[in-house]
């Protein structure tokens, strides 16, 4: 299990390298990054926040769980701290399993558990001013996570 959080883009978008291994018949990643508008709103940049070793805590039971639901190999995680312009990326995850399907639906859960949970803050920075974001709410379930609306 590689989780992180980091100042570095490069530690994001090299998540599929970290469990990548000859059992694992998939492997799904997702990138995050940031748009360039957001609520109609042209987006300067992203500043993310964090309290690093309750995030890592929680990144990493994340993880865990969702290890116990699917049958996975080994997950990374790794999200980014700092001021991010539009394009960067913010957050990887990649998830090793036998077959897509439980891949895919463990990296589902695992991003939509981070947007609802994790000690991580996000503040959009607007050409007209700023607005600190909060998460998705969630609904999860056996299987995947189920987005509700706010």
């Amino acid at each position: 299990m590689h989780i992180r959080i980091a100042e570095d883009e490069s530690e994001v978008t090299s998540v599929a390298e970290r469990v990548r291994a000859p059992a694992a018949g998939a492997v799904v990643t997702f990138l995050g990054t940031v748009r360039e508008t957001s609520r109609g709103r042209r987006v300067v940049a992203l500043e993310y926040e964090a309290y690093p070793e309750m995030a890592l805590r929680v990144l990493r039971e994340i993880a865990q769980e969702a290890q116990r639901r699917w049958d996975l190999g080994d997950v990374a995680i790794v999200h980014r701290v700092g001021r991010l312009r539009p394009g960067e990326a913010s957050v990887g995850i990649a998830v090793a399993a036998g077959h897509r399907g439980p891949a895919f639906e463990a990296c589902r859960f695992i991003l939509e558990r981070i947007k609802a949970g994790a000690p991580i803050w996000k503040r959009e920075v607007y050409d007209t001013g700023e607005a600190w974001v909060e998460g998705s709410r969630v609904e999860v379930g056996r299987g995947a996570a189920r987005l509700r609306p706010p």
